[in-house]
């Protein structure tokens, strides 16, 4: 339920009003725009009387949300949200790519892919410490070297990190990674949100390989309702019967979380098709369709990577690519064309 307020309400009255809402034990989501303030509440609202709150001469509006999400939800906060990462922000008119590789494998690798994309203009660096992989076989990551090798670049380049986490027993070694990466395979990993939603720092959440897009929205519910507001929303392709690609690019979940959340919205072209060749393609799509940013993987040489370089660019093809970026994004989020 949502109660919408008249402009110019005093706010000694919303403050009554709230606190007699609390006081039949449902929580507010108390959200101020440039144009209304809205109350949402969460919770059983049920037994909250629609007719009693249209009498109070404050209320302009009351209405029930259907959606099972309400803290992602536009309804409950119309405005965009932004979400602060070091000395930028992801949201509300910025744009921002995020590169680096799949793998943090050395630390001459990481330094010196971080440097390239940090000159070819990357707003932030991503590289996994830890690695989930389909095979135990396979390379698992670097884990808490990784994580060090990480802080080595981040000093180097002065480029916020963005690294993703397997377990919430890992909150502490992830303190000062500036960005905590929830991957496809934990979006669902509800006792990991639950935690992510007790710390403020911001958080990548990726879509399922096989999720909805309310599946999505509901992961971000977990980690909004412990309080962190942080959550970027990540779209990395999802899993159908097509096998010319690794996975297909559903480009609509940008304009359909646009108009059903709040929250920023990010493409990953690199996991979506796993070709090197089509990142830039889909890159440009996601631009045309409203993203907020880019992920791309970067490796300093593709055929020698330890994970997915099949689609990782070199910098010399990520350098094109934010070329081509730079023309049709002005990195405040204006689309260029």
């Amino acid at each position: 339920m949502i109660v919408i307020l008249r402009q110019n309400a005093e706010q000694a009255r919303i403050d009554a009003l709230m606190a007699s809402i609390r006081a039949q034990g449902v929580d507010i989501h108390y959200s101020q725009g440039t144009t209304e303030t809205i109350l949402g509440l969460v919770g059983d609202t049920t037994h909250v009387d629609e007719d009693w709150l249209r009498a109070s001469d404050i209320v302009a509006d009351v209405r029930r949300v259907s959606e099972p999400y309400k803290l992602a939800n536009r309804r409950f906060h119309p405005e965009d949200t932004h979400v602060p990462v070091g000395d930028t922000q992801i949201g509300e008119g910025r744009f921002a790519v995020i590169a680096g590789p799949c793998s943090v494998e050395s630390e001459s690798q990481l330094l010196e892919v971080a440097q390239a994309v940090k000159a070819s203009g990357a707003t932030c660096l991503r590289g996994g410490a830890f690695k989930p992989r389909t095979s135990p076989y396979s390379f698992q990551g670097l884990e808490n070297q990784g994580l060090e090798l990480l802080r080595e670049a981040r000093r180097v380049t002065g480029l916020p990190i963005v690294t993703e986490i397997m377990s919430e027993t890992q909150l502490d070694d992830f303190a000062d990674v500036d960005v905590i990466q929830v991957g496809a395979r934990n979006m669902q990993n509800f006792r990991l949100l639950k935690e992510l939603g007790h710390c403020k720092k911001p958080i990548l959440l990726k879509r399922g390989l096989s999720s909805t897009i309310e599946e999505l929205l509901m992961s971000a519910e977990y980690i909004l309702s412990g309080g962190n507001e942080n959550v970027i929303l990540c779209e990395r392709g999802i899993r159908t019967f097509e096998k010319m690609v690794r996975n297909n690019l559903d480009i609509s979940m940008v304009p359909i979380i646009k108009q059903k959340s709040h929250l920023p919205v990010i493409i990953d072209p690199s996991h979506a098709a796993g070709i090197a060749w089509m990142v830039e393609p889909l890159a440009r799509t996601a631009i045309a369709a409203g993203a907020d940013g880019l992920m791309i993987e970067v490796h300093n040489n593709p055929k020698c990577a330890l994970c997915d370089g099949a689609q990782s660019l070199d910098p010399a093809q990520f350098d094109r690519l934010m070329q081509d970026v730079r023309r049709r994004v002005d990195f405040e989020g204006k689309a260029l064309g």
